[in-house]
């Protein structure tokens, strides 16, 4: 939206600014998004110059300005009492709430917040009214929403559609679905913070109210469409080293709560070692701990990064926990992502000494002389699978 119309999110903002009385906006974005920060300033300097912006709007004595905030692109501060702190200049860190920032925001004054969808939507809904806007998508949640689509789909890319659209519509209408001769695994659903949702669950019309109900939420918009090439705990796993990495740290159930949820993740999709608390067992009792680490998080972290870690963890385990259980019980990977659950071996009896496992082993794990069998060296061995890959006379197995 910014970069493609960015005249519309400005008088969105106009319109809301005029409506509660404010003339001081600012719009709050990363440093990284270069072509958007360009279009933003360069349509606030034409509307300056057009005397639609500044002091004494089209001489209605109404008075705007309107300022551009790049901000370092931490996650938290989508929450909105870190990206005032931001704003403020000082380190993007929630604050206990209240006083909420429409009584105690921006430098101690009343703040509203708001993203660029919504403010977008302000300019057809003042031109064309209400009714208009309550016509589009579903009767409980009217009006589009913007997702973007990424993964495994044919395409990819930005798509707006009437809420009430079934993800069934979106993923395989709208964008063709995964590719022929693969098969759906699941579409994650809301960012890094987002959800698991399987093939089973579609049909589900996308509205808030109806995915609340089934657990699940729109989030940020970002659908990643995963194929059957694609390991569910894996993908689990990135998200949760992610939510442990952008932890602001400031609340203990955040903070501790994203690290032992990437412990226990990244332990499920690694080699265990010899030690008891690596057993197959214990590693499972980590995961239903998860639930009660879950509720903690939920109900007590101080903003929406730590309440909302979990669901990625939480949405998987309930709807593809034989992942999990192949990943702690049979050290296997369905998808063969997470190859260093498995420790490779070479059989002496059928090893003819051809060597060629040595000089593919990335890890120079493999040692041996030509002719004579060869063997793996545990402690170098990164489990990649290759020497099995090309291995001619069945030599190599894992377990």
């Amino acid at each position: 939206l910014m970069e493609g119309n960015p005249f519309q999110l400005l008088e969105g903002i106009a319109i809301g600014a005029y409506a509660i009385g404010s003339n001081r906006a600012y719009i709050y974005i990363r440093s990284e998004f270069r072509d958007a920060i360009a279009r933003i300033e360069h349509a606030i300097h034409e509307l300056r110059d057009y005397g639609l912006l500044g002091d004494n709007i089209l001489e209605s004595g109404y008075n705007l300005q309107i300022s551009l905030r790049k901000g370092p692109g931490a996650f938290v501060c989508g929450e909105e009492t870190a990206l005032i702190a931001s704003l403020e200049g000082r380190r993007g860190m929630p604050a206990p709430k209240p006083p909420y920032p429409v009584t105690s925001g921006y430098l101690g004054r009343p703040t509203v917040v708001n993203n660029v969808e919504t403010l977008s939507n302000l300019p057809g809904i003042i031109r064309n009214g209400p009714d208009w806007f309550r016509s589009i998508g579903h009767e409980t949640c009217p009006g589009t929403k913007v997702f973007s689509i990424s993964g495994r789909s044919r395409i990819t890319g930005l798509v707006e559609v009437p809420t009430g659209t079934t993800f069934d519509v979106i993923v395989n209408e709208i964008t063709g679905g995964v590719e022929r001769g693969r098969e759906l695994k699941a579409i994650h659903v809301g960012g890094p913070l987002g959800y698991m949702v399987p093939p089973a669950l579609l049909d589900l019309e996308v509205t808030y109210e109806n995915l609340k109900k089934h657990q699940l939420g729109m989030g940020s918009g970002g659908i990643v469409v995963l194929d059957d090439r694609t390991c569910v705990v894996s993908m689990v796993r990135y998200f949760a080293e992610y939510a442990d990495r952008q932890s602001c740290g400031k609340c203990i159930p955040c903070r501790e709560g994203t690290r032992r949820m990437a412990e226990v993740m990244q332990r499920i999709c690694s080699k265990p070692s010899e030690e008891p608390e690596q057993t197959a067992l214990e590693r499972f009792r980590g995961i239903a701990e998860m639930e009660g680490l879950a509720a903690v998080m939920k109900d007590a972290s101080l903003c929406g990064l730590g309440q909302n870690a979990p669901n990625p963890v939480m949405s998987s385990l309930r709807y593809f926990m034989e992942e999990y259980e192949a990943h702690v019980f049979d050290r296997n990977c369905p998808a063969n992502i997470c190859t260093s659950l498995r420790s490779w071996f070479i059989d002496v009896d059928l090893c003819t000494g051809c060597s060629i496992c040595a000089k593919r082993c990335p890890a120079e794990a493999i040692i041996g002389t030509p002719r004579h069998p060869y063997f793996i060296v545990q402690e170098k061995c990164i489990g990649c699978g290759i020497c099995f890959e090309v291995c001619k006379f069945s030599a190599v197995f894992s377990k």
